[in-house]
């Protein structure tokens, strides 16, 4: 009776968790390659619904010396073999979202670092960042290479073949979230 009890558990507790998997918002990183009404196509393959609802986010180029100590960031940066970070995209939120220093992308030589500017002084190849979060921080190195941008609202009208996006949408193929690059 009791192992009929753990295996009906077992079911209900697998079910559900497929169910929130079946849930979770899909991210889909690319390039539009058409636009067609409200559905984009982003590298050829993968159609998007942009609906009412969907926040559209644009990444207005800024020069490094906007940046300020007290910003928050989201910096992805590449691991050197000596373990130090150099950002190949820095990005200044409106606000915090999601502090914190990750493996980007599920890859052990990329991080993400979402935190705030500590400080910014120049290094030999580049402008080194101190950035800070709840239980740590990190140090990285911002060459001129970097992409810096800032997340500014933005508008259909920026949706246009050739722009790069990041966007998150749900199992019916609308877009939740879209952040257009410009192209």
């Amino acid at each position: 009776m009791a192992s009929s009890r753990l295996s009906k558990l077992v079911l209900i507790l697998a079910a559900l968790a497929l169910s929130a998997a079946a849930q979770a918002p899909t991210r889909v990183r690319g390039t539009i390659s058409a636009v067609d009404g409200n559905t984009l196509t982003v590298d050829g393959k993968t159609q998007v619904t942009v609906g009412e609802k969907t926040e559209i986010v644009f990444t207005q180029p800024i020069a490094l010396a906007e940046i300020k100590p007290g910003d928050f960031l989201g910096v992805t940066s590449v691991k050197r073999p000596d373990g130090s970070l150099t950002a190949y995209e820095v990005r200044r939120f409106p606000k915090p979202l999601d502090p914190g220093h990750r493996p980007f992308d599920g890859r052990d030589d990329q991080t993400m670092t979402n935190a705030t500017v500590g400080a910014m002084v120049q290094a030999a190849n580049g402008r080194e960042l101190t950035l800070t979060y709840d239980g740590g921080s990190q140090k990285i190195v911002v060459p001129q290479s970097a992409s810096v941008s800032a997340l500014v609202p933005g508008t259909r009208a920026q949706l246009v073949p050739g722009a790069p996006v990041n966007l998150t949408m749900d199992a019916a193929g609308v877009a939740l979230r879209v952040q257009v690059s410009p192209p």
